[in-house]
């Protein structure tokens, strides 16, 4: 019985060497549960120096150990199940702190969140970020204000999420908020030097994002006009959904702009929050990394349904357009 475990380990050894990457998507594919999707220890080149958005400069090389990731982005249903088992209350949900917002009245400190509202009239300029309100009331439960609800879409991400709430639903699920270098290898589905997850050229088909002139129509050659159930558009190579569009996705990495910090390191994770900086952004303190782009990026505006792109985030700010999906660390075998 030890000369066949033995040779059954040589042969396993071999096939290793022969072809590394099959054999351990095969094995370690053991360690994800049946809702992630495993992905390889491997190299890549974390950002774009092609790209027209400083802050994907400069490319360099990291490398992630094995790791399990989200096969969809967190619903209105996981998030459900996780605020009946603790009690939770999202950030949206509670009024801001008379200490941090001590010049508005009580009832301006009421709960709320950031909604997106197109402008009603088109026009050839509108103040920059004016499509961004205010709504008292506007919540994960609420999207759109306390008139609305997300009754029947369970299967939809959820939004309004702010930073706080993505790491107490992690933590609640033994898992953990990817980090900027985890989620842009994932995105890459294994494809080298491609603009986009899937490859070099933009389809609507391929993800939820923004036809038609933002921020004043959308003719949704995609279908959707919002956000979409997870799991509407194909899969990148990995076999992960939406990691692409829909809703942005929150990382742990701190912002600041380019990835020199990152340079030739083994599972990077950002800057410190001290370094934390977008100088389009001055006064907001530190900012998180988030990724993906959203059903609100047109290709005359943001444009980052990208793997590169990224953007940054005030930790206390959720949108209608703001979730996130989690990762699982294994050790660098697998195991």
């Amino acid at each position: 019985m030890k000369i066949i475990s033995f040779f059954l380990l040589l042969l396993l050894s071999i096939s290793a060497w022969l072809d590394p990457m099959q054999p351990l998507v095969a094995f370690s594919d053991n360690f994800c549960s049946e809702e992630m999707v495993f992905i390889p220890r491997g190299t890549f080149r974390l950002g774009d120096d092609k790209s027209n958005f400083l802050e994907e400069k400069v490319a360099e090389n990291v490398t992630v150990d094995n790791f399990c990731i989200d096969r969809y982005e967190v619903t209105n249903s996981d998030f459900a199940t996780f605020v009946k088992a603790t009690g939770y209350i999202t950030v949206a949900e509670r009024p801001l702190s008379k200490e941090q917002f001590s010049n508005l009245l009580d009832e301006q400190r009421s709960p709320g969140s950031l909604v997106f509202q197109p402008p009603e009239e088109e026009a050839t300029q509108v103040p920059y970020l004016s499509w961004w309100h205010w709504v008292l009331g506007a919540n994960w439960l609420h999207p759109y204000g306390p008139d609305s609800s997300i009754e029947g879409k369970d299967n939809y991400p959820v939004v309004h999420m702010a930073y706080e709430d993505a790491v107490a639903y992690a933590q609640w699920a033994g898992k953990s908020l990817p980090t900027e270098a985890q989620w842009e290898y994932a995105a890459r589905g294994g494809l080298k030097n491609k603009i986009f997850s899937w490859g070099d050229e933009y389809s609507a088909q391929k993800a939820n994002t923004w036809q038609g002139v933002f921020p004043f129509f959308n003719t949704k050659e995609d279908g959707y006009v919002g956000t979409s159930p997870v799991g509407s558009f194909p899969a990148n190579n990995y076999g992960i959904y939406d990691i692409t569009g829909n809703v942005w996705e929150w990382t742990s990495d701190w912002f600041s702009l380019g990835h020199d910090s990152q340079a030739n390191k083994v599972n990077p994770t950002g800057p410190t929050k001290a370094e934390s900086f977008d100088p389009k952004k001055l006064g907001e303190g530190a900012l998180h990394v988030v990724k993906g782009g959203s059903y609100l990026c047109a290709r005359n505006y943001c444009s980052r349904y990208r793997p590169a792109a990224r953007e940054s985030q005030a930790p206390d700010t959720g949108t209608t357009h703001i979730g996130f999906r989690l990762v699982k660390n294994l050790a660098p075998s697998g195991r």
